[in-house]
């Protein structure tokens, strides 16, 4: 730690947390939520779901692996902040490119490391997630009662539309399949599926693992209407993850949805896609305490019993109380026994809580995009 604090986190109550600067200079204000995962930093930043969160990581190596183009999720960061105990060590990694804090400047990130992580996440557990300013000034001058005033002014996550900020400008065509050994990435080729994959914030490992499942993709705003989606003629359309209030999405993501289901196609979703199809179908979503944010998440199965560890990143969830008839809970987290899953009975409509195609992992729930891609052959009688 330098002599002089160069970074200074601040909650919404005035309680302060000192230590060393890195990434950008200057202040931002957002919620707090913590993350678990022990691998993944990058793809956490860089995941649409983390816009207007700052991040504390629980792991205290974070930086140790470096930075590289292939392991973005999206272009630039999206998380607002990031928190850590440990300060980032130069990268020891063969894919490595470059080195984390720097990557942070460019990309305009505020960071502080020298933290208590542990006493900041169990402060989150007990009382809720925080509403905190987080300033980097290398000349250590900063105005604590100002901060907390700045972060006691933060409107917070709940009604708030989000998805209009990290969605795509246009519609594109998705064909870079999954990473793999010792080519990287490379292009999917010939025919398959026809899916729309409505764009709320998506990761790209999503949309790799739909070519990579077989699926011609084409990626559309999350302002795209029934009429848009439907005017491309898809055997399916696919629901993404993304961040904010699925309530405040779902004034305009509902309408397209319900018409959807109207067409009888194939519809999967993923986290905020999940819950807009749950908003869709009579449902209710809730703010959560704290939410689930990491890669060591079980959920069981209702349907096969098995239980499989995920990737998790959401401060909402749905009511499973709320859930309509003809609307089957399909999985339940087995830490606090909240909704992770549901579908239509008699229809092929599904849809989980958590990540399936989580890089670096874990990855057991890839078959779910294979069910999704066997529920379009099925109702188009395409063959495998």
């Amino acid at each position: 730690m330098p002599d002089i604090p160069t970074a200074c986190l601040v909650l919404a109550d005035g309680t302060a947390f000192y230590g060393r600067g890195f990434g950008a200079t200057g202040q931002t204000v957002a919620e707090l939520c913590f993350n678990t995962a022990m691998t993944g930093y990058q793809e956490i930043m860089t995941d649409p779901s983390y816009a207007g969160q700052i991040v504390i990581f629980t792991f205290p190596h974070i930086g140790n692996t470096g930075v590289n183009a292939d392991d973005d999720e999206t272009t630039g960061a999206v998380a607002a902040g990031m928190v850590v105990r440990w300060h980032s060590t130069s990268p020891s990694n063969w894919r490595a490119r470059g080195e984390l804090t720097h990557w942070l400047a460019k990309r305009g990130r505020i960071c502080i490391s020298g933290v208590d992580t542990r006493r900041l996440t169990r402060a989150i557990r007990r009382q809720g997630a925080a509403h905190a300013s987080l300033a980097h000034d290398p000349k250590g001058q900063f105005d604590t009662d100002a901060l907390a005033v700045a972060a006691r002014g933060f409107a917070g996550l709940e009604g708030a539309d989000m998805a209009r900020d990290v969605t795509c400008a246009q519609p594109c065509r998705w064909d870079e399949l999954r990473w793999a050994w010792p080519r990287g990435y490379s292009r999917r080729k010939g025919p398959g599926p026809k899916v729309v994959a409505v764009d709320y914030g998506a990761k790209r490992n999503i949309l790799r693992c739909l070519a990579s499942a077989g699926c011609d993709v084409t990626v559309m705003p999350a302002t795209a209407t029934a009429e848009d989606v439907l005017a491309r003629a898809p055997d399916g359309v696919f629901l993404s993850n993304g961040p904010g209030d699925p309530a405040a999405t779902g004034a305009y993501a509902i309408p397209m949805i319900r018409q959807v289901l109207k067409a009888d196609l194939p519809v999967f979703g993923i986290c905020l896609g999940h819950q807009m199809l749950a908003l869709t179908l009579g449902a209710r979503t809730v703010k959560m305490k704290h939410g689930h944010h990491g890669a060591n998440h079980p959920v069981k199965d209702l349907e096969t019993g098995k239980v499989k560890i995920t990737s998790m990143n959401h401060g909402f969830t749905v009511d499973r109380q709320s859930l309509p008839k003809g609307v089957k809970e399909t999985h339940v987290s087995l830490f606090d026994g909240s909704n992770c899953g549901l579908c239509v009975e008699g229809q092929p409509v599904f849809s989980v809580q958590y990540h399936p195609e989580a890089s670096p992992g874990p990855q057991d729930s890839y078959d779910l995009f294979e069910r999704f891609v066997t529920a379009m052959r099925v109702r188009k009688s395409i063959p495998a």
